[in-house]
Protein backbone atom coordinates (compact mmCIF):
# COMPACT_ATOMS: atom_id res chain seq x y z
CA UNK A 1 0.00 0.00 0.00
CA UNK A 2 1.56 3.65 -1.14
CA UNK A 3 1.53 5.92 1.80
CA UNK A 4 3.71 8.41 0.76
CA UNK A 5 4.72 9.89 -3.13
CA UNK A 6 8.09 11.28 -3.25
CA UNK A 7 9.18 13.34 -6.04
CA UNK A 8 12.24 14.51 -7.72
CA UNK A 9 12.45 18.25 -7.89
CA UNK A 10 14.12 19.70 -11.44
CA UNK A 11 12.73 17.68 -14.75
CA UNK A 12 10.00 16.18 -12.52
CA UNK A 13 8.31 18.88 -10.82
CA UNK A 14 9.83 21.89 -13.10
CA UNK A 15 11.02 21.85 -16.55
CA UNK A 16 14.57 23.28 -15.23
CA UNK A 17 16.38 22.79 -18.34
CA UNK A 18 13.99 25.70 -19.59
CA UNK A 19 14.35 27.65 -17.01
CA UNK A 20 18.16 27.72 -16.71
CA UNK A 21 18.21 28.64 -20.42
CA UNK A 22 15.93 31.32 -20.16
CA UNK A 23 17.86 32.51 -16.86
CA UNK A 24 21.22 32.02 -18.56
CA UNK A 25 20.23 33.73 -22.11
CA UNK A 26 18.19 36.71 -20.29
CA UNK A 27 21.50 37.76 -17.91
CA UNK A 28 23.68 37.11 -21.24
CA UNK A 29 22.09 40.05 -23.03
CA UNK A 30 21.71 42.15 -19.77
CA UNK A 31 25.58 42.11 -19.98
CA UNK A 32 26.28 42.47 -23.43
CA UNK A 33 23.78 45.55 -22.79
CA UNK A 34 26.02 46.66 -19.95
CA UNK A 35 28.72 46.44 -21.62
CA UNK A 36 30.31 42.83 -21.77
CA UNK A 37 32.81 42.89 -24.55
CA UNK A 38 32.65 39.44 -26.32
CA UNK A 39 29.47 38.25 -28.23
CA UNK A 40 26.39 36.04 -27.06
CA UNK A 41 27.74 32.63 -28.72
CA UNK A 42 30.76 32.97 -26.45
CA UNK A 43 29.82 33.88 -23.60
CA UNK A 44 27.03 31.07 -24.00
CA UNK A 45 30.32 28.96 -24.31
CA UNK A 46 32.17 30.37 -21.30
CA UNK A 47 29.12 29.41 -19.15
CA UNK A 48 28.71 26.32 -20.47
CA UNK A 49 32.55 25.50 -19.15
CA UNK A 50 32.23 26.81 -16.20
CA UNK A 51 29.10 24.87 -15.32
CA UNK A 52 30.63 21.71 -16.63
CA UNK A 53 33.48 22.63 -14.50
CA UNK A 54 31.52 23.24 -11.36
CA UNK A 55 28.12 21.75 -11.76
CA UNK A 56 25.00 23.43 -12.99
CA UNK A 57 23.83 24.76 -9.22
CA UNK A 58 27.31 26.91 -9.18
CA UNK A 59 26.38 30.32 -7.86
CA UNK A 60 28.98 32.18 -8.86
CA UNK A 61 29.26 31.71 -12.50
CA UNK A 62 29.03 35.04 -14.00
CA UNK A 63 31.71 36.30 -11.34
CA UNK A 64 34.09 33.65 -12.81
CA UNK A 65 32.82 34.65 -16.58
CA UNK A 66 34.29 38.54 -15.85
CA UNK A 67 37.00 37.48 -14.48
CA UNK A 68 38.28 35.44 -17.25
CA UNK A 69 37.44 38.00 -19.64
CA UNK A 70 38.88 40.44 -17.51
CA UNK A 71 41.15 39.96 -14.20
CA UNK A 72 38.86 42.69 -13.03
CA UNK A 73 35.72 42.59 -11.67
CA UNK A 74 33.05 44.91 -13.35
CA UNK A 75 30.28 45.26 -10.66
CA UNK A 76 28.12 46.91 -13.01
CA UNK A 77 27.80 43.77 -15.74
CA UNK A 78 27.93 41.79 -12.79
CA UNK A 79 24.81 43.19 -11.43
CA UNK A 80 23.19 43.43 -14.40
CA UNK A 81 23.93 40.02 -14.97
CA UNK A 82 22.57 38.77 -11.54
CA UNK A 83 19.19 40.73 -12.20
CA UNK A 84 18.48 39.80 -15.80
CA UNK A 85 19.19 36.00 -14.28
CA UNK A 86 17.04 36.16 -11.21
CA UNK A 87 14.21 37.86 -13.31
CA UNK A 88 13.85 35.54 -16.06
CA UNK A 89 14.64 32.48 -13.79
CA UNK A 90 11.08 33.73 -11.93
CA UNK A 91 9.09 33.79 -15.35
CA UNK A 92 10.25 30.78 -16.31
CA UNK A 93 9.54 29.12 -13.13
CA UNK A 94 6.57 27.00 -13.96
CA UNK A 95 5.38 23.59 -13.04
CA UNK A 96 4.76 21.07 -15.64
CA UNK A 97 0.89 20.29 -16.88
CA UNK A 98 -1.19 19.03 -14.09
CA UNK A 99 1.39 19.24 -11.35
CA UNK A 100 -0.95 21.47 -8.92
CA UNK A 101 -3.92 19.24 -9.64
CA UNK A 102 -2.07 15.96 -8.04
CA UNK A 103 -0.36 17.63 -5.85
CA UNK A 104 -3.83 18.90 -4.19
CA UNK A 105 -5.57 15.39 -5.45
CA UNK A 106 -2.57 13.39 -3.56
CA UNK A 107 -3.17 15.62 -0.28
CA UNK A 108 -6.74 14.64 -0.14
CA UNK A 109 -6.24 11.29 -0.32
CA UNK A 110 -4.11 11.56 2.57
CA UNK A 111 -0.98 10.24 0.81
CA UNK A 112 2.48 12.28 2.78
CA UNK A 113 4.52 13.77 0.26
CA UNK A 114 8.17 14.25 0.01
CA UNK A 115 10.85 15.56 -2.07
CA UNK A 116 14.51 14.13 -2.93
CA UNK A 117 16.67 16.52 -4.34
CA UNK A 118 20.55 16.98 -5.03
CA UNK A 119 19.91 20.81 -5.77
CA UNK A 120 21.58 22.72 -2.53
CA UNK A 121 18.41 23.86 0.16
CA UNK A 122 18.70 27.50 -0.88
CA UNK A 123 17.90 26.78 -4.44
CA UNK A 124 15.24 23.81 -3.77
CA UNK A 125 13.32 26.11 -1.87
CA UNK A 126 13.27 28.96 -3.78
CA UNK A 127 11.76 26.99 -6.54
CA UNK A 128 9.31 25.59 -4.32
CA UNK A 129 8.41 29.17 -3.13
CA UNK A 130 8.41 30.31 -6.32
CA UNK A 131 5.83 27.91 -7.52
CA UNK A 132 3.72 28.09 -4.30
CA UNK A 133 4.61 24.40 -3.66
CA UNK A 134 6.38 24.85 -0.49
CA UNK A 135 3.61 24.00 1.88
CA UNK A 136 2.41 20.86 -0.12
CA UNK A 137 5.46 18.82 1.21
CA UNK A 138 5.59 17.11 4.76
CA UNK A 139 9.68 16.74 3.77
CA UNK A 140 12.24 18.31 1.48
CA UNK A 141 15.44 16.19 1.38
CA UNK A 142 18.49 17.95 -0.66
CA UNK A 143 22.36 17.55 -0.64
CA UNK A 144 23.22 19.85 1.97
CA UNK A 145 21.16 17.14 4.59
CA UNK A 146 22.17 14.22 3.37
CA UNK A 147 25.51 14.75 1.92
CA UNK A 148 25.30 12.33 -0.70
CA UNK A 149 23.71 12.25 -4.42
CA UNK A 150 21.11 9.71 -5.55
CA UNK A 151 21.29 6.91 -6.22
CA UNK A 152 23.36 6.80 -2.81
CA UNK A 153 20.38 5.29 -0.33
CA UNK A 154 21.58 8.20 2.35
CA UNK A 155 18.62 10.68 0.83
CA UNK A 156 16.23 8.69 0.32
CA UNK A 157 15.87 6.72 4.00
CA UNK A 158 16.17 10.30 5.28
CA UNK A 159 13.26 11.75 3.34
CA UNK A 160 11.47 8.20 4.58
CA UNK A 161 12.75 8.84 8.36
CA UNK A 162 11.07 12.10 8.25
CA UNK A 163 7.63 11.18 7.31
CA UNK A 164 7.90 7.90 8.92
CA UNK A 165 7.17 5.61 5.76
CA UNK A 166 8.38 2.09 4.78
CA UNK A 167 10.33 1.81 1.62
CA UNK A 168 7.65 -0.51 0.19
CA UNK A 169 4.63 1.97 1.47
CA UNK A 170 6.36 5.01 -1.11
CA UNK A 171 6.50 5.81 -4.42
CA UNK A 172 9.45 7.30 -5.82
CA UNK A 173 8.74 9.63 -9.09
CA UNK A 174 11.63 10.84 -10.95
CA UNK A 175 13.38 11.51 -14.30
CA UNK A 176 16.77 10.64 -13.73
CA UNK A 177 17.11 6.38 -14.26
CA UNK A 178 20.70 5.79 -13.00
CA UNK A 179 19.76 8.15 -9.47
CA UNK A 180 15.88 8.29 -9.12
CA UNK A 181 15.01 5.33 -10.31
CA UNK A 182 18.10 2.74 -9.37
CA UNK A 183 18.40 4.29 -5.70
CA UNK A 184 14.62 4.19 -4.92
CA UNK A 185 14.49 0.91 -6.45
CA UNK A 186 17.63 -0.51 -4.22
CA UNK A 187 15.82 0.51 -1.57
CA UNK A 188 12.17 -1.56 -2.30
CA UNK A 189 10.70 1.42 -2.98
CA UNK A 190 7.93 1.47 -6.11
CA UNK A 191 9.11 4.07 -9.06
CA UNK A 192 7.54 5.65 -11.88
CA UNK A 193 9.99 7.43 -14.21
CA UNK A 194 9.08 10.66 -15.34
CA UNK A 195 9.16 10.20 -19.04
CA UNK A 196 7.50 13.70 -19.89
CA UNK A 197 10.54 14.97 -18.06
CA UNK A 198 13.46 12.99 -19.74
CA UNK A 199 16.68 15.04 -21.13
CA UNK A 200 18.78 11.95 -21.65
CA UNK A 201 16.24 10.07 -24.31
CA UNK A 202 16.81 7.44 -21.81
CA UNK A 203 15.92 3.85 -23.31
CA UNK A 204 16.01 1.45 -19.95
CA UNK A 205 14.65 2.46 -17.12
CA UNK A 206 13.50 -0.44 -15.17
CA UNK A 207 11.34 1.63 -13.04
CA UNK A 208 7.49 0.14 -12.07
CA UNK A 209 5.87 2.69 -14.02
CA UNK A 210 6.52 5.21 -16.79
CA UNK A 211 4.53 8.83 -16.41
CA UNK A 212 3.57 10.44 -19.93
CA UNK A 213 1.76 12.97 -17.50
CA UNK A 214 2.14 13.63 -13.69
CA UNK A 215 -1.34 12.98 -13.24
CA UNK A 216 -0.85 9.20 -14.18
CA UNK A 217 0.22 9.07 -10.67
CA UNK A 218 -3.30 9.80 -9.33
CA UNK A 219 -4.27 6.04 -10.70
CA UNK A 220 -1.13 4.37 -10.24
CA UNK A 221 -1.70 5.01 -6.26
CA UNK A 222 -5.22 3.88 -6.63
CA UNK A 223 -4.17 0.37 -8.24
CA UNK A 224 -1.80 -0.21 -5.78
CA UNK A 225 -4.11 0.79 -2.81
CA UNK A 226 -6.50 -1.30 -4.11
CA UNK A 227 -9.06 1.29 -4.66
CA UNK A 228 -9.83 0.95 -8.52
Amino acid sequence: MIKAVIFDLDNTLVDFMKMKKAAIDGAVYAMIDAGLTITYDEAQAMITEIYKEQGIEYQKVFDVLLERIDSKLDHKILASGIVAYRKAREAALIPYPHVSQTLVKLTKMGIKLGIVSDAPSKEAWLRLAYMNFHHFFDAVVTYDEARERKPNPAPFLLVLKKIDCKPEESLMVGDWAERDILGASNLGMITAFARYGDTFNTQTHNANYELKDISEIISIVKKENGLE
